[in-house]
């Protein structure tokens, strides 16, 4: 597998961990709320399905926008870098070399290596040099929409199954315990991805799930 395959695919894999991380944190959040508030098991699901709905759209979308808006930015960058090397292309040159020896690197190597470079492709090497990003690396925003679209409503539906499914004295523990569980998981898979202590990572995405669903159930509580 290629670099390029391999980043669309990690990145792919990152929009559906989130979005399924942040299905089971938004909806467990709204149906605790409402179970706070209420016990009829028709208006929670109600709250939970619509809660879905919004959460779908917004993060899809969220994800689409953020990954164009890269491209975007990454564009802006290759048109102004070509120009840089249209009209100055010594001081472009002289840049790159400056860096390497910066980095340690003896003058007479720094100039071997950024000749080569600079021969081989220019734009590339001092986007890379200048802005640490590679061209033509580009992430799929459509792919990462559709992760989130399809994984968020997968984690939603967690919470609502736990709550709609066991006695209404136990329904609030268990539907707790439940996502507990799953944001332990989604927690450990996003330091996986990102390279993150595995423990730190699913105990930080836990607190938040538990500071959620507390806060929601205490406010919701006030209305009973």
């Amino acid at each position: 597998m290629d670099k390029q395959s391999l980043m669309q695919r990690n990145n792919i894999i990152r929009a559906a961990v989130m979005g399924a991380n942040d299905g089971i944190l938004s909806v467990s959040g709204i149906v605790l709320g409402v179970a706070g508030a209420t016990s009829h098991t028709d208006t929670i699901l109600l709250a939970g399905f619509a809660g879905m709905l919004a959460g779908t759209v917004s993060m899809a979308m969220g994800e689409y926008v953020s990954v164009s808006s890269q491209h975007d930015a990454q564009e802006r960058v290759r048109r102004e870098q070509m120009a840089a090397l249209a009209n100055d292309y010594d001081s472009e040159f002289t840049f790159v070399k400056e860096k390497y020896e910066t980095a340690g690197i003896s003058t007479q190597l720094a100039q071997q290596a950024t000749q080569e470079m600079m021969a081989q492709d220019p734009l590339v090497t001092t986007v890379r040099e200048r802005y640490n990003f590679t061209l033509d690396h580009e992430l799929s925003a459509k792919g990462a929409a559709f992760a989130s679209l399809v994984s968020f409503p997968v984690g939603s539906i967690l919470p609502m199954v736990a709550i709609s499914m066991t006695p209404t004295s136990l329904r609030e523990i268990t539907t707790f315990l439940a996502v507990i569980v799953a944001l332990t998981l989604t927690g450990y898979a996003s330091a996986v991805l990102n390279g993150a202590n595995k423990t730190r990572a699913s105990v930080r995405n836990v607190i938040a799930g538990v500071f959620t669903m507390a806060i929601t159930f205490a406010i919701g509580s006030l209305f009973r």
